[in-house]
């Protein structure tokens, strides 16, 4: 019996020793996986939390660990109001992530932990209050009632709309003709438009070009591609996802995507450094590395470091009337150009009534024409799917525009979860469809955006 007990105690001491150990590892030096999901927790509340002030419990829950793998549900946050940061630990110890909330320029992940060099790198840019504006959107922020209770009805059509939708807004003959809204928000929420940032990133380069201080053309973009294979890659590679980077987008694990979201308080150092794995031009390689290049690439061209993060406020936002837009940057100062962009619902159909409308507002051109078509001319090497300017004809999913029923011109701006915006010049339409919907649920807004084009009075 003693023998009996003295193993039991030895057993228990051991496993003492195995969890201590463990512990200790994973206090020290935490798997990267852990990290990354703490820092996208960190990041994913911050935004939340401070540009629309939602309940960071609530984010938590919903945003990240409803949807997400489920080691997010062992992650706890804490944020601190007066310190405008946001912690995020695994059982609420270990592998800590975190995010930094800088006014206008939103929230940044600091995967160092190094707030004093992101706080140098960035000073905090105070948050203007919104505008009140009463005048019919697009002018202002009102919105006429418009007799068309067709397209009210499909909007109440969950199985149109698609699982956790949280905002639809419909556009016809450029106003506002229908919206709605999921419990908890509402035309002033701003919300995220994942890769649908890709696109706006672009139209920021469209006005550099305007001003003939950026070209399709350029090469040599980089100072550490001077020379050798990578001083190739020319601006329109990267627009049109054809660089030849080596760069991975898999989201199931710790991938070069990921890494460069959530592990690299510079977010260029990682795609920067990638090496080719094809000719620039050749082959399409859908890659937010290439997007965070595209947003370095514009603000070298700039120069000045304050002009360039003051950029696309005064050059896009503000002529738009887009009030409520956050464009958010890396820890380094880097605008994360490939995912990080919050605006109301209203303010992403402002955006895309001017794609509609050529890259024109209020009568002013703002995009160059040769931009505009780049933007709606398929690249080969996607086999058509994609465009020479981060933007889609292919609709979620893939399909074709006549696979899915729609007019040959429509094009797409695309974003993780379900996020989407539908432009169609020949029916003067524009669909925003934001939500938090996981591609393995199978919604497409295409069926959405067909049965409008069908409700739609005939012109």
């Amino acid at each position: 019996m003693r023998f009996v007990l003295r193993v039991v105690k030895s057993l228990a001491l051991l496993l003492v020793v195995i969890v201590a150990m463990g512990a200790t590892w994973l206090y020290v030096s935490p798997p990267e996986l852990l990290r990354v999901g703490d820092g996208y927790a960190a990041k994913i509340v911050c935004s939340n939390v401070f540009l629309a002030g939602r309940d960071p419990e609530q984010v938590l829950y919903e945003d990240v660990q409803a949807p997400g793998n489920p080691l997010l549900r062992l992650v706890r946050v804490a944020v601190d109001r007066q310190e405008k940061r946001v912690t995020a630990r695994i059982l609420g110890v270990f592998a800590p992530g975190y995010a930094i909330y800088r006014g206008a320029l939103g929230c940044s992940s600091v995967p160092d932990g190094d707030f004093e060099a992101a706080a140098s790198a960035v000073p905090d840019r105070p948050a203007a209050p919104e505008p009140q504006n009463d005048e019919i959107w697009p002018e202002g922020n009102a919105v006429a009632k418009v007799d068309d209770s067709r397209v009210d009805a499909l909007l109440s059509d969950t199985n149109l709309t698609g699982p956790e939708a949280r905002a639809v807004v419909v556009v016809h003959n450029g106003r506002i003709i229908a919206e709605h809204y999921g419990d908890g928000f509402n035309p002033t929420t701003p919300l995220t438009g994942w890769s649908m940032t890709k696109t706006v990133n672009a139209a920021i380069v469209g006005r550099l070009m305007l001003d003939n201080r950026i070209a399709f053309g350029d090469a040599a973009l980089l100072p550490q591609w001077q020379g050798g294979d990578h001083s190739a890659i020319k601006l329109r590679d990267l627009l049109g996802m054809e660089s030849g980077l080596a760069f991975n987008e898999s989201y199931g694990t710790v991938a070069d995507v990921t890494r460069m979201l959530y592990l690299d308080a510079d977010m260029t150092a990682l795609p920067a450094s990638l090496p080719l794995e094809a000719s620039p031009g050749v082959r399409f390689n859908y890659s937010s590395g290439t997007s965070v290049l595209i947003s370095k690439i514009w603000m070298d061209r700039i120069g000045n470091m304050q002009a360039a993060l003051a950029y696309p406020k005064m050059a896009l936002f503000d002529p738009l009337g887009m009030s409520s837009a956050v464009l958010e940057v890396d820890a380094r100062g880097t605008f994360a150009g490939s995912s990080y962009l919050y605006a109301t619902a209203r303010d992403w159909a402002r955006f895309g009534q001017f794609l509609l409308q050529d890259g024109v507002w209020n009568g002013q051109r703002l995009l160059p024409e040769r931009f505009m078509a780049a933007m709606r001319t398929p690249t080969a090497a996607s086999g058509g799917k994609y465009t020479q300017a981060q933007a889609w004809l292919a609709a979620p999913g893939g399909d074709s525009s006549a696979t899915a029923g729609l007019p040959e011109d429509t094009f797409w701006m695309e974003g993780h979860d379900g996020q989407s915006v539908a432009i169609v010049p020949s029916a003067k339409l524009v669909v925003v469809r934001l939500g938090l919907t996981p591609s393995w649920l199978g919604y497409r807004p295409q069926i959405l955006v067909k049965e409008i084009l069908a409700a739609l009075p005939r012109q």
